[in-house]
């Protein structure tokens, strides 16, 4: 007689290797997913930041933008506002004297240079002159943004806006200039001060590109 053997009828304890391989399958896209969920939002975090600070130096770039508009010397020598699509020059008072100002853009970078205060007209006239030859290098360029990809400058006046590099009509006055610089002498003939001018940016950042456009007031400025 043939005696059949019992079964067991409890499983011993533990976990079959396809068991634990699917667990690890399980755990490793589990550990995968919270891994690109954590760097996405590290990512977003470092955008953010970025983005603020670039929001911030160009609040303070703009400030000083419409300061430096708001300060223009009317009757100086020179004409108080040049533009030639590449830089604005501008003659602002400043203490001390007078100060000329460049703001200028190049491969995509805004920047601000001005002189030293002076009170001498024959300095003024020599330091505007040797303006087209600065390569945006020399020592006092602040880089106020990058990302820049195009600006360009409008006048108001004839009560309408139009191209700052458009001609305006003339003025020729007689100027005393400085303290105790060409005193009496016609200045050159200089296009009438505009009432305001309009700055259009054109800038490319993380979030893409995209557009400034500040107005300013000019004080002394004529219809």
């Amino acid at each position: 007689m043939v005696y059949a053997r019992p079964r067991n009828t409890h499983r011993l304890g533990g976990f079959t290797l396809i068991e634990v391989l699917v667990a690890l399958v399980v755990l490793s896209t589990l550990a995968g997913l919270s891994w690109q969920a954590v760097d996405a939002m590290v990512r977003t975090r470092a955008a953010v930041e970025q983005q603020s600070q670039r929001l911030v130096v160009m609040g303070t770039a703009l400030a000083q933008w419409e300061q430096d508009l708001q300060g223009l010397l009317v009757d100086g020598p020179l004409p108080a506002l040049h533009f030639d699509g590449a830089r604005l020059r501008l003659v602002r008072r400043a203490p001390g004297g007078v100060q000329l100002v460049v703001w200028s853009w190049r491969q995509g970078v805004w920047q601000r240079w001005a002189a030293p205060p002076t009170a001498l007209e024959s300095t003024l006239v020599q330091t505007w002159a040797q303006v087209p030859q600065m390569l945006g290098t020399e020592p006092g360029h602040i880089t106020l943004a990058e990302g820049v990809t195009g600006w360009q400058l409008y006048f108001f006046r004839g009560n309408a806006w139009s191209n700052a590099q458009s001609s305006g009509d003339l003025v020729n006055k007689r100027s005393g200039g400085p303290e105790g610089e060409a005193e009496g002498r016609a200045v050159p003939s200089r296009e009438r001060l505009p009432q305001g001018v309009r700055l259009v940016l054109a800038l490319q950042g993380p979030a893409g590109a995209g557009t400034l456009r500040r107005d300013v007031l000019v004080p002394g400025g004529q219809p």
